[in-house]
């Protein structure tokens, strides 16, 4: 098995010593019958999570059964015997290979629901009986006493089987959810790049996180429509017996409800459908967003971009709304249903003359409460079939999404060829829809150990020509043969989160020899000496907490350490300065890869005459190919690209010659002691959580990413509280609690008005008139009902208000945290909450908060009925509450670490499911796909874990708890039985009986006092009652315990969601009393003064007071090595870090003094990675929509984009992919120039803008931005000497210092300064190369 990381080992499988630990705690798969049975052997894990919290590294491990390792590959061989190919997969196909590879804990379920259902029926069928048993009519000696028998091995063999029943259900779920995250997961890796465009990575999240989930919440609701069937039958049955033909019209009532299930069923389909549309939307959006905070923030767009948030927010609300009321209408429907079913057969008993006793009553209103259950259920399970249908149907339709092509290359054996890539006639295409492919009429042959160079100008086909030979892009025709395995560096670094040795092993074992010749030829030992915990440092998402140059090499380490015989370099020297590509050139490419075959893009002409071969590139075709001077003699590309670089630099150089001298602003020298140029690099860009660590030895506290925060302990009340008074403050809640109350008090008072109402045996002559009865049953009945929908309207209400302003709540908090948040924070974890706990919010917390309420009215109200005939219940009911608490607290504090937890191993799913997206052309080529899934599920297991043993533990209470309210009932029943004649005196009964007389005044029934005090049998009525009642009693109780257990964990979603409602906050976006006029800054000159900066305040400074004047209208040129603090000036003034002393001013203001939204709106900068985001062209350009098409299309002239868009179907509006993936890197940074053109502002930045193109498309974007630009101050960090030799200044940073200021050409003639350096070891690479 391939290795893991330390991160992912940690994340894993926990601290290797206390893992052993949880080996020996007790697990299903190892427990003995009455363990089982009782769930006895979860009760180790219980035991441990009351005595501390509990950790990931307590919980046992799975089963083999329901590891993802077994069950994914049985999935995927069914799945491929049932379909062929998993591309033919249908949602059918897909249930039924679900079904059958989870078929035994699916049938154990059915079972113990079928001994559920036939043993709930036993007390019903029993109550008449045992009426007449004590009105006097006994059948046989001690029958009471076998009656009480039955009624208590009727309620523990409910109970086991219930129990068991749902655990199986949960487990099935987990095993069903697991398989399709690993099918998921598995499928990504293989996606062509035309179905990466379909399916965004933030939908597909919402395929693992939502739909899977759902899936495997269908398991509870599987067993539903035949177990109606069954339980109406069985209902029909104790019906007739009770009520004869009376139970035609409950039959015909019954299906009448049921039939309202089609059209209901239809429109909640169609609204979840619209509502996962919608969600999926606002998931990619949010995805791709979070991805390019740093941009969005640096262009002050991030509050344009939260109201696209909004906005499709808004669009998901609409159909939200719609579900919820509907299911308001479903639940007032179906909760009516049993009171309407017992209106019809009670109204067709007083029709056709069939004599309504007392005890046939009460078995008849015991039916209907069971009955209630599957209708109660059935509304639930139509719409859990609709949206697991929409899910099934979804996660089938991208399964069946169009895969890489397996045949584009052809692998030959090592050893068996001379030619390690051999391209003959090839013609490929990204769209092969597209009549214009993308590489046309390719014919290379590379032999081994041969270094090829690949050039042209920007989108001419090199980076796909790479892509083409790992096998990426679509063939149309040709053959490609490889032979040898590849190693590829990407032209944007792909770094995963964890450890820097782990990036750079990537799966290999550790060779330490070989490791640090890598170290040493990629130039990272100095770096790994000054990071915190050297190359055991854990690096963020995407290496947020390395420069741009140190990602790049750690990628080239990566590369180069596989030792592979055939290496790919996308344009690896762009992101570092001149030194280091020297460096890396001589170290790598010349030296350790020496007897390689390489194949490397690159701009920058002084790395071409060093290659064996070199390609020429230009509209996808090969226009040239041979050795430097030979084709620089053949034709006119290549001579154009050598002649454009010599001419960059040598006319710049000559006109610092023809210029006078720039007037010198004021500067601080300072000293250049202390630090390496490595310390500043990691100070520069280590971002820190904000609290200061003491304790800096401690390995886990010092590192950038730390394990998700989660709350420890008792979830608050005031997390209860927020979420109970988000919503209008809470001025609903009494409005609630009084409709339930008020529900239930009505419902009661009906079945005790029809016991008490009705004569206990046939011989006795009812008091009431038929027509009596029925009219205060049926005015009874309606009064219920109508609180009912008021209950269920106002709790939708409060839940969707809360839901919706929480949501804003969140967003705002997030998009105005500071960078550090975010580089801090994986993208997962926000996505977690934004997916899931969202969705738990809008769907499931109202629901439960209310049925905790309802439920506990329920079972005051049963307590009240039985302690009406049996007051002694008390005795018995006072301990058993206390024991039930008891239980409940015990259980609790392991079941909220398990739910929390369940919560921070979920992230880690996702955020590895991103990273292996966005590097899945790396993990393609190193050929590490499987190691890529084992990982994923391990992280699925490691997910899985708490889950299924969070099941568990709610079973173990819920058992204990069945068995203490079957106590009470049996008490109760006992004491019935034992003890007939210790009832009230009659007389005495509506004296002592408040409740009963309250009752009965509400009714205004004061005439028919004298009946109920003048007849003993009341006391039958009454008794029969409360065991109708006693008979509810368990399945309340277990009801409110799940419940509230279930609310506890659910409610860690809006704990999770309060977390990020409290973010710290950046500045002000705008301080309305010191706004900067329209049109500021209107000359464009920055005073920085005795400037100090520092990323956490236990770091230490990076900028070390910086004194300097950038004058209005002037050139600035900033170089300096990598890491010597260049990137956090930019961030300074652009305050995305803001400094501890000093300042800067802008035209004389202060830029502290004014908002961060005033600030970074009047300047402009186009950043070192060029970002393009989902949409069109002109949301591209323009996404705050300010600007008219005739302006974008000046600026996209003036940038060298018009005629590329006007090729375009749909020109402006022509589409742009996530990311911009359909454009090439060159391309997005000319849309990044087109931004600022457009804008015009009066300070632009340059920040390694022409990193990523050629030194032709280079002189463009300089001379555009010198034409353009000519009265603005311009600011250009450039590691291209070319880029900053023409600027009237050259600031030279070391080590957060200022070691030079002054013009280039004062500079120049200094032979020994740094930047007369810089440009002689330039020169002399260009006119020279390397190998000479």
């Amino acid at each position: 098995m391939a290795k893991l990381s330390p991160l992912e080992e940690t994340l894993l499988n926990g601290d290797s010593s206390k893992t052993k630990g949880n080996e020996n705690l007790t697990q299903n798969s190892n427990a003995g019958f009455f363990n089982i049975l009782t769930f006895s052997w979860i009760s180790p894990l219980i035991t441990v999570g009351n005595e501390r919290t509990l950790n990931h590294e307590d919980i046992p491990r799975l089963g083999t059964g329901d590891s993802a390792y077994g069950i994914f590959q049985t999935l995927r061989s069914k799945l491929e015997s049932e379909c062929g190919s998993v591309r033919n997969v249908t949602s059918l196909k897909l249930a039924k290979v679900l079904f059958l590879s989870t078929w035994q804990g699916i049938f154990l379920s059915g079972l113990f629901e079928f001994l559920s259902t036939c043993a709930s029926y036993v007390g019903p069928f029993l109550i008449d009986i045992l009426v007449q048993y004590l009105n006097g009519e006994h059948m046989f000696k001690n029958e009471g006493y076998v009656l009480t028998a039955a009624f208590v091995a009727a309620k523990l063999l409910e109970s086991l089987a219930d129990r068991h029943c749902m655990f199986r259900f949960q487990q099935a779920g987990v095993q069903i959810q697991s398989k399709l995250v690993a099918m998921i997961y598995a499928k990504g890796l293989t996606l062509s790049c035309q179905s990466m465009e379909v399916h965004s990575t933030g939908e597909i999240i919402n395929l693992m996180t939502v739909d899977a989930s759902r899936i495997g919440e269908f398991c509870w609701y599987m067993h539903r429509p035949w177990m109606c069937v069954l339980q109406v039958a069985l209902a029909l049955l104790i019906l007739y017996r009770s009520v004869g033909v009376a139970s035609i019209a409950a039959l015909g009532a019954t299906v009448i409800v049921m039939l309202l299930n089609h059209p209901v069923a239809s429109l909640q389909e169609k609204f979840q459908g619209k509502v996962m549309e919608s969600k999926d939307k606002r998931m990619k959006a949010t995805s791709e967003i979070l991805k390019n905070m740093r941009i969005l923030k640096l262009q002050a767009w991030e509050i344009k971009f939260l109201s696209k948030i909004i906005q499709l927010r808004k669009t998901e609300e609409i159909w939200l709304k719609k579900f919820l009321a509907g299911s308001a209408v479903v639940r007032f429907v179906f909760n009516s249903a049993p009171t309407f079913i017992a209106m019809v057969t009670f109204g067709t008993c007083v029709l056709v003359g069939i004599p309504l006793e007392s005890g046939k009553v009460l078995s008849a209103l015991a039916t209907f409460r069971i009955l209630q259950m599957p209708i109660y259920a059935l509304p639930d399970t139509i719409t859990m079939i609709a949206q697991s249908r929409i899910s099934l149907e979804r996660i089938a339709s991208f399964l069946r999404l169009e895969e890489l092509q397996t045949d584009v290359v052809e692998k030959l054996p090592w050893g068996s060829s001379d030619k390690a890539v051999e391209l003959v006639d090839g013609n490929f295409s990204w769209d092969l829809s597209s009549s214009n492919p993308t590489l046309k009429n390719i014919n290379l042959t590379v032999f081994h150990g041969t270094r090829v160079a690949v050039c042209g100008t920007v989108g001419s086909g090199k980076s796909s020509l790479l892509s083409c030979i790992i096998g990426e892009v679509p063939k149309i025709s040709g053959s490609l043969k490889i032979c040898g395995t590849k190693a590829y560096v990407s032209q944007s670094p792909w770094i995963q989160s964890g450890k820097i040795e782990e990036n750079i092993l990537f799966g290999k074992e550790m060779d330490r020899e070989k490791y640090e010749r890598v170290l040493e030829a990629c130039s990272l030992k100095k770096d790994l000496e000054i990071l915190p915990f050297g190359d055991q440092t854990i690096v963020g998402e995407k290496g947020i907490n390395l420069s741009g140059g140190q990602k790049q090499r750690v990628q080239i380490a990566r590369a180069i350490y596989q030792d592979a015989d055939i290496y790919l370099f996308d344009d690896p020297f762009s992101a570092v300065d001149a030194h280091t590509g020297s460096h890396l050139f001589k170290e790598c490419l010349l030296d350790l890869l020496k007897s390689k075959t390489v194949i490397y893009v690159t701009h920058q002409v002084e790395f071409l005459p060093d290659a064996d071969l070199i390609l020429v590139m230009r509209e996808g075709r090969i226009t040239q190919s041979g050795k430097f001077n030979d084709i620089l003699r053949s034709g006119t590309d290549f001579m154009e690209l050598v002649d454009a670089h010599r001419a960059a630099l040598s006319s710049s150089i000559k006109s610092l010659e023809r210029r006078p001298t720039f007037k010198q602003p004021s500067s601080t020298k300072e000293n250049k002691n202390s630090l390496t140029d490595f310390e500043y690099e990691e100070n520069e860009e280590n971002i820190h959580d904000k609290k200061d660590n003491k304790d800096d030895r401690n390995e886990s506290k010092g590192q950038l990413v730390q394990e998700e925060e989660r709350e420890k302990g008792i979830v608050g009340f005031n997390v209860y509280w927020k979420y109970i008074t988000t919503a209008y403050g809470g001025a609903l809640v009494p409005f609630i609690l009084l409709a339930q109350i008020l529900t239930v008090g009505f419902q009661i008072a009906s079945n005790y008005w029809m016991t008490v109402a009705t004569p206990v045996s046939g011989t006795a002559e009812p008091d009431i008139g038929s027509l009596t009865l029925m009219l205060v049953y049926v005015a009874l009945a309606i009064g219920s009902s109508i609180f009912t929908l008021a209950r269920a309207f106002i709790a939708v209400i409060a839940g969707y208000k809360t839901a919706t302003v929480l949501f804003n709540k969140m967003h705002f908090c997030v998009f105005r945290a500071p960078i550090s948040f975010f580089d801090a924070t994986p993208s997962g974890r926000i996505l977690n909450r934004a997916s899931t706990d969202q969705s738990e919010l809008d769907m499931s917390i109202p629901s439960l908060v209310w049925a905790v309420t309802l439920n506990l009215t329920q079972i005051l109200g049963n307590i009240v009925i039985i302690s009406q005939a049996v007051w002694q219940i008390f005795i018995v009911l006072i301990p058993v509450m206390a024991a039930c608490i008891w239980y409940q607290r015990y259980y609790s504090a392991s079941a909220r670490e398990l739910a929390r937890l369940v919560g921070t191993c979920q992230a880690p799913v996702i955020q590895h499911f991103s990273e292996t997206i966005s590097g899945s052309t790396t993990i393609k080529c190193f050929e590490q796909e499987s190691r890529f899934n084992d990982i994923n599920m391990k992280l699925i297991d490691r997910y899985s874990q708490p889950k299924l043993y969070s099941a568990a533990a709610i079973e173990w209470l819920n058992f204990r708890l069945d068995i203490l309210s079957t106590l009470t009932f049996a008490f109760c029943l006992v004491f019935l039985i034992s003890f007939p004649n210790s009832f009230t005196a009659p007389g005495e009964y509506l004296k002592l009986h408040t409740f009963s007389s309250q009752i009965l005044l509400l009714m205004t029934l004061k005439p028919f006092i004298p009946f109920f005090t003048s007849i003993f049998c009341l006391f039958q009525g009454i008794a029969g009652l409360a065991v109708t009642y006693g008979l509810n009693l368990n399945s309340l109780q277990t009801n409110i315990i799940w419940f509230l257990c279930t609310l506890e964990n659910k409610i860690i979603s809006v704990e999770r969601i309060l977390q990020y409602t409290s973010l710290p906050s950046e500045a002000p976006l705008v301080i309305k009393d010191n706004q900067p006029e329209y049109y500021w800054p209107s000359f464009g000159e920055v005073h920085i003064r005795d400037l100090q900066v520092r990323y956490a305040p236990h770091l230490p400074v990076v900028l070390r007071g910086l004194t300097c004047t950038f004058t209005a209208g002037s050139k600035t040129g900033i170089v300096g090595r990598t890491g010597s603090g260049k990137t956090t000036l930019v961030q300074t003034l652009f305050r995305l870090v803001e400094p501890v002393a000093g300042q800067i001013l802008i035209d004389s203001i202060n830029i502290t003094s004014i908002g961060i939204h005033d600030l970074r709106s009047r300047l402009s900068i186009i950043p070192q990675e060029p970002t393009m985001f989902e949409g069109t062209v002109r949301s591209n350009l323009d996404p705050l929509e300010e600007y008219t098409d005739e302006q974008i299309w000046q600026a996209l002239e003036m940038c060298q984009l018009g005629d590329e868009v006007r090729k375009k179907e749909g020109r402006l509006d022509s589409i742009v992919t996530e990311n911009g993936e359909n454009w090439s890197m060159g391309q997005r940074q000319l849309v990044c120039l087109g931004r600022v053109l457009l804008k015009k502002s009066k300070i632009l930045v340059l920040d390694e803008a022409t990193a990523s193109v050629d030194t032709a498309t280079d002189n463009i974007i300089q001379q555009t931005v010198k034409h353009h630009f000519a009265e603005c101050t311009v600011l250009t960090i450039a590691h291209r000497i070319t880029s900053i030799i023409d600027s009237d200044m050259v600031l030279f940073l070391n080590q957060g210092l200022i070691e030079e200021y002054d013009s280039p050409k004062k500079l120049l003639k200094n032979k020994s300064s740094s930047l007369a350096l810089l440009v002689a070891e330039y020169t002399r690479r260009s006119d020279s190369g390397f190998g000479n």
